[in-house]
């Protein structure tokens, strides 16, 4: 998996004519220049760092086709390989198998994207879920959350919002250029005048959950981490209660942040 940048920014928007003559250009370019290009890199890799910079440089290119195919076959992988309302195919920044993998992870594959993931999984087990990337910038439709895991004796730490019957995880949206840590940090302290020992700020997983959270009906991503805290929890006037959930109270839980509840059960945090 590729890391990338936490700092999200959307695409500047081009007139459609700029589009057709970049396009021209890069493929002009690629034509002329590319082989040249490769049989230097290939040759360069080799005498500076031997096989393992040959590897690494093919690595690179093929992450960099994968990622052209992305968008190249958006449309094609779409229509083929999951249903609909499933995380789409197109973006940029990510490869097709990054792509598979959410869709695998959310059971919005179809019989022949399922079928390709299995051949992928021939050749490296679990492939399309050891690609997804979550250092990328969202699709559309994508709601970004971070979320504050904290279990204390076996229990796990949730608010339940005056607007709301059902109990929440703390945390909230994701802001662009940001970091996670300034974010949660700051997230924390309104909702629980909590001040967290940024020290001990531990990532967790990274989960996402197909339409049954979003309006929209898009993708809920939340990435999860636990750390240490200060103080006493004064909560924020929103919030009518906080609670310790045991296993069994876990019903209490909106389906998202059940989700994160099941994987700490399975992990034995929970009793």
């Amino acid at each position: 998996m590729i890391l990338k940048k936490l700092t999200f920014r959307p695409d500047r928007k081009v007139h459609p004519l700029i589009g057709l003559l970049l396009f021209s250009i890069s493929v002009l370019l690629m034509i002329i220049t590319g082989p040249f290009g490769f049989v230097y890199g290939v040759f360069r890799s080799l005498f500076k760092e031997g096989i393992k910079g040959l590897g690494e440089y093919l690595l690179q290119i093929a992450i960099s086709i994968d990622q052209l195919g992305n968008v190249l076959m958006q449309h094609l992988l779409n229509t083929l390989w999951i249903k609909r309302g499933g995380y789409p195919f197109g973006n940029r920044d990510e490869t097709i198998s990054s792509a598979l993998g959410r869709n695998k992870e959310v059971k919005q594959l179809t019989a022949l994207g399922r079928a390709i993931d299995r051949l992928l999984d021939l050749i490296d087990p679990n492939h399309s879920l050891n690609s997804i990337d979550y250092y990328i910038e969202p699709s559309p439709g994508t709601v970004d959350r971070l979320v504050w895991v904290n279990i204390r004796e076996g229990k796990l730490l949730a608010l339940q919002f005056k607007e709301h019957e059902a109990m929440e995880l703390p945390g909230g949206r994701r802001i662009p250029g940001r970091s996670d840590a300034a974010n949660l940090q700051n997230l924390l302290e309104i909702e629980l005048g909590l001040q967290p020992v940024m020290s001990t700020l531990t990532y967790l997983h990274t989960f996402e959950d197909q339409g049954s959270a979003t309006r929209s009906g898009g993708i809920l991503r939340q990435t999860c981490y636990s750390a240490e805290f200060k103080g006493t929890i004064r909560p924020h006037p929103s919030v009518r209660s906080v609670a310790w959930l045991g296993r069994e109270e876990l019903g209490k839980l909106v389906p998202s942040s059940g989700i994160i509840a099941d994987y700490l059960v399975s992990r034995g945090l929970l009793t």
